[in-house]
């Protein structure tokens, strides 16, 4: 892709500092840009690179103020670090669409598939598949009996979706996924031993999802597994039958819900957390990395840390004490010791 700095910064609505005819040709980090490149300027920290940087274009926020002659062209905007993610998705949208179906793959008679849609070599779509327009299905993707897959929404190399599986549109699923996989359901016997829970409901994804790589979502016992419109799931996270994911949650890596835990909207989950279940989680909830959550978060937009997890501030406050905790140890024990000695002087 090729575009001058005025047509980018007519795209990004911003303000030019230089010349409009300047030609850029890919987007590049600021550290080690050069000629042709566009980069941005949003955190501080790279502030130095602005006066070394080789790149042809900087997009910066209005607020920006240098105190050297710089080199690139400038394009301030409102929010930098939101202009260049519009920036990116420009140039991405110029990479080529496949389309049309390759050899070999495995495609039922009763499959449904739109005429733009892309279904890589290798692949399996069993009975009764519903495949909507500009859908991309990448090599080697499994797609079970009575699976829908809606407009726009792309599958990468080796996803595996088992039958009555629904993802919505515009989605974005990444290679080494599993979605409706067994629900983890075994009832306890009189001789110890265990007897499976047959799991016959679904998943359904809604639009706008995306889903890291090596993701696993356990179908339903009955009814749903629900992951509501955008939310968006780091790599290798499992979430466990009749689970609910409210809209535009972001959850990070390694993070584990179990069965029936529904979590808010909008909430914000680091990594390597892990939900008992059956509790619910408060919209706008924050919950810091490698938290455990063992009970329901019912007051909203709160920050939770710790295993067990408990409200933030509260949390660090007590990290602070159990860090003295030596300390205070060998205190009381001089007091105890002091209580003794005046014990002995005074009878």
């Amino acid at each position: 892709m090729k575009i001058t700095a005025g047509e980018l910064c007519a795209i990004l609505q911003g303000k030019l500092e230089g010349s409009a005819d300047t030609l850029i040709t890919h987007p590049a980090k600021i550290e080690d840009a050069g000629n042709g490149a566009v980069c941005f300027l949003a955190n501080p920290k790279y502030l130095p690179y602005a006066y070394t940087t080789g790149a042809s274009v900087l997009v910066v926020n209005e607020s920006e103020v240098f105190t050297e002659t710089l080199k690139p062209v400038l394009i301030r905007v409102p929010d930098a670090y939101a202009a260049f993610t519009s920036l990116l998705k420009q140039f991405g949208n110029t990479a080529d669409q496949k389309k049309g179906i390759e050899q070999p793959v495995h495609i039922a008679a009763s499959a449904v598939i739109a005429s733009d849609a892309y279904i890589g070599a290798f692949t399996y779509i069993d009975e009764h598949v519903n495949i909507g327009k500009g859908v991309s299905v990448y090599p080697h993707c499994y797609i079970g009996a009575g699976c829908t897959i809606a407009d726009g929404t792309t599958l990468h190399a080796g996803v595996y979706l088992y039958p009555k599986t629904r993802i919505g549109q515009r989605c974005i699923i990444h290679s080494g996924t599993v979605i409706g996989s067994d629900g983890f359901g075994f009832a306890p016997q009189a001789d110890g031993s265990y007897q499976k829970i047959p799991q016959l409901g679904h998943v359904l994804i809604e639009d706008d999802v995306e889903i890291g790589a090596c993701v696993t979502i356990d179908r339903a016992t009955m009814g749903s597994t629900i992951i509501r419109s955008g939310v968006k799931l780091d790599n290798h996270i499992h979430i466990a039958h009749n689970v609910e994911i409210g809209a535009h949650t972001v959850i990070a890596a390694q993070t584990g819900v179990s069965g029936s835990t529904k979590i808010g909207k909008y909430c914000m989950i680091g990594g390597q957390v892990g939900f008992v279940g059956h509790i619910t989680i408060a919209d706008r909830s924050r919950i810091n990395a490698q938290s455990g959550v063992s009970k329901s978060i019912t007051r909203e937009g709160k920050a939770w840390n710790g295993a067990p997890a408990f409200e933030y501030t509260a949390s660090l406050r007590s990290q602070s004490v159990y860090r003295n905790l030596p300390q205070l140890q060998q205190q009381l024990n001089t007091l105890l010791q002091q209580k003794e000695t005046d014990k002995d002087t005074h009878g």
